[in-house]
């Protein structure tokens, strides 16, 4: 069984996603922490499952280092098997990614290397395309930057402002990352072997 920490910042509605996903019988990961870098809206969904979560509030470390090293602490209490950046709006420091790459992986409302950062669909709006999308990735240094392990196109319709075309982009996303996920537990997907692949020359 695959255990999982996931990583908020938010709502979580990405983690609601997964939790369920997890509580189904035949699903072969678990979730065995959540955490957050603020008082995240997100961990009463941990709170419906009964799981674990802890606070690593950015704003009390003077460095983003310094910070890692206190979620990377939190993170080596659970020992899990891979980590879920789920909506975590802070870019983690070089050494945690080291410590764990490549069993990080983060999801990213748009079809990457399209619009990677923040502002991904109000970002794609903007350009004017008549497509954007989903996609789950492999965390690295870089702002979304990593190898694409999976990932969906979603149309920009007329009319489209940012939240709807979010609130379409969303459940593309959560099938995605619920899948990924299952196929990193049954081995159908190796992380390591998608990392290497992506690092070397074509």
């Amino acid at each position: 069984m695959l255990t999982v920490a996931v990583l908020i910042s938010g709502t979580g509605s990405n983690l609601r996603a997964l939790l369920d996903a997890a509580a189904e019988p035949d699903y072969p990961a678990r979730i065995v922490v959540v955490g957050a870098d603020r008082e995240a809206e997100g961990f009463r969904h941990a709170e419906d499952f009964g799981i674990p979560t802890f606070l690593v509030p950015w704003r009390d470390f003077d460095t983003r280092d310094e910070w890692g090293a206190e979620l990377a602490t939190q993170l080596d209490v659970w020992r899990p098997d891979l980590v879920v950046l789920s909506g975590l709006m802070r870019l983690l420091p070089p050494a945690v990614v080291e410590a764990r790459a490549p069993q990080i992986i983060n999801t990213h409302p748009a079809y990457l290397p399209e619009f990677p950062g923040a502002h991904a669909v109000r970002d794609a709006l903007a350009a004017g395309v008549v497509q954007t999308g989903a996609s789950v990735i492999v965390v690295d240094d870089g702002v979304d930057t990593g190898p694409v392990v999976a990932q969906e196109r979603v149309p920009v319709l007329p009319g489209d402002d940012e939240h709807t075309l979010h609130d379409r982009i969303k459940p593309v996303e959560r099938r995605l990352l619920i899948d990924v996920v299952r196929r990193i537990a049954t081995g159908e997907l190796d992380l390591a072997a998608a990392a290497a692949s992506a690092s070397t020359p074509s």
